[in-house]
């Protein structure tokens, strides 16, 4: 979705500054700039999901690492 949300924008400009009209121009100017806001936020949350957790932690492993000690589900086998 976030790459055809940027190709999109970059069609948005391309027509932007293709245009000979004032009302077609400011158009397509406006509609780039929302493609280029929305493609930033879909870009940030793909890297964001990406970085994210994926299990979290019972209630045991919360109070073990809350006691300094390791949580059960630590992986050993990554290291």
């Amino acid at each position: 979705m976030r790459w055809l949300l940027l190709v999109s924008t970059v069609f948005a400009f391309m027509l932007c500054f293709t245009r000979h009209g004032a009302g077609a121009w400011g158009f397509w100017l406006l509609v780039g700039l929302i493609g280029v806001f929305a493609t930033t936020l879909a870009f940030v949350q793909a890297r964001i999901a990406g970085s994210v957790r994926g299990d979290s932690l019972s209630e045991y492993d919360l109070k073990r690492l809350r006691e300094g000690k390791d949580p059960l589900k630590h992986d050993r086998l990554a290291r």
